[in-house]
This record gives C-alpha cells, structure tokens and sequence, in this order.
C-alpha cells in the first residue's frame, strides 16, 4: 500500500499595501510643475500618494454584474487604443475617432504611457495591478469625455475630474498645486474655479472605472457623454485657448 505524504500547508504571502510618502511626492510635485510634459511625475506622486485606491476601486467594480464581466475578462485596453486601423473605420462622428484625432493631434499613443509608467512602477501580476493598468490607459480617452485638451489647464483640470473617480488621492494633490501655482498667471482667468469645476463633474458623473470602453468607442461622441452625464466644462471652455497654456506656469 502507497503511503500517503502529508501535506505541508503553506501560509499564503499578503500584499504589503503601499504607505504614502509626502516627501516624495512633493518633489516630484514641483518638479512637475515646473514641466507640465514630466509625466512620469505624476507616476511617482500616484505611487507616493495613492495607497489602497486601486484596491478599493477594485472591490468597487466587483459589486456590479457588468464590472465583474471586466474583471473577469481583463482585457488590455491599451491594445484596443493602440489599434488605429480599428478606429479609423470607426464612425466620423464616434468617441473612437475623437480620441484618434486627440492622440494624433497631439503625438500621444496609449504605449507612450505604459513606457512612462514602467520608469516609475513595477509591474505585477494580479487583478488589482490590471484594473491600475486601466485607469492608466484611458487617461488621454478621458481628456476626450470630459472634453479637456493638454494645455497645463486641461490637465490641471483632468487630474481634478480623476480624483472622485479613482479615489486616488495624488490626483487631487496634484490639482491642489496646480490651484496654488495659478495665482501666479500673468492673465486674470478663472483658473481655480475650472479646476474645481473639473472636480465636480468627476463627482457627478458615471463612475468611468466599470465602462465597457470597447462598446462606447464606435459609438457618437455626444450621445456618450450624455449616456455616462458629462456636460461640457463651461468654465474651462470660457478661458481663452492661448490663456490656458500658462495655468500652471514654470516654477522659478
């Protein structure tokens, strides 16, 4: 008769959850403000500030039947973004276009921040890690909903729209700074009320995080923003185009 071996129970390893580091985040903070482009900043502020906001952004998408399809599909979508074949056929007037037509008008791509990224933080393999991927990759995808170009005050002010919806508290650390470095713009604008009115519509609006982006991209951009409650960002959109440039100016 085979003797049957015990098994030896092997205790399951926890995931440290990070601790924030204002220090750092403060560097980088102004090292960010003193060069809007620094991307791979705003990285190091989330890694220093963020904490357990995947995590709880995460649990959040498991508790809808459609956000619980996404989790268990978990599909790249930065592999959907970067298909620019697939989007030029979309229709003219689809949120799929619209983003093509920002990424291109802008030379941006979804790798170009994947690669940022990956100077800044690890790569790990598991669901959290794959939902943070996400919200990584429909960043410029978000600048097209809620209607924000990359001069430093659409930014500012995307960075304020991610705060209620990610939870992450970089980004409102980064629009905090932003606020402070606009009292020092050459030209009288509303600067601080178009960053918090950014705020509030990522407060008011869908929670962008359980989107089944790969049905909305083909559809009208319009007809998106109204299914998921974005209205127009009317301060931002009253400052002129060339004043939103020098919201958030260069550090001394």
């Amino acid at each position: 008769m085979t003797a049957i071996l015990p098994i030896t129970a092997i205790a399951p390893q926890p995931i440290a959850r990070p601790r924030r580091n204002w220090p750092a985040a403060l560097a980088a903070l102004r090292r960010l403000l003193a060069d809007k482009d620094a991307t791979h900043e705003v990285f190091a502020i989330m890694q220093a500030l963020n904490g357990d906001a995947t995590w709880r952004a995460y649990s959040r998408l498991l508790t809808t039947v459609e956000g619980g399809q996404l989790a268990f599909r978990r599909e790249e979508i930065a592999a959907l973004l970067a298909n620019r074949d697939w989007l030029r056929s979309l229709p003219e007037d689809s949120l799929g276009r619209a983003y093509l037509a920002h990424v291109e008008a802008n030379n941006i791509s979804a790798e170009g921040l994947i690669e940022v990224s990956s100077q800044v933080m690890k790569g790990v393999e598991h669901p959290v890690a794959w939902f943070g991927r996400r919200i990584r990759d429909v960043h410029d995808l978000w600048h097209v909903l809620a209607g924000y170009g990359t001069d430093g005050l659409g930014e500012a002010c995307l960075v304020a729209f991610s705060f209620p919806q990610t939870g992450g508290l970089g980004w409102a650390f980064i629009a905090a700074g932003a606020i402070l470095r606009s009292r020092k713009a050459e030209e009288p604008h509303p600067y601080a009320r178009a960053i918090w009115e950014g705020y509030r519509r990522g407060r008011n609006c869908a929670w962008l995080g359980q989107i089944d982006y790969a049905a909305l991209l083909p559809q009208p951009l319009e007809a998106v923003r109204a299914q998921l409650g974005l209205e127009a960002p009317h301060i931002y959109n009253s400052i002129p185009p060339h004043a939103r440039m020098g919201a958030v100016p260069k550090a001394a």
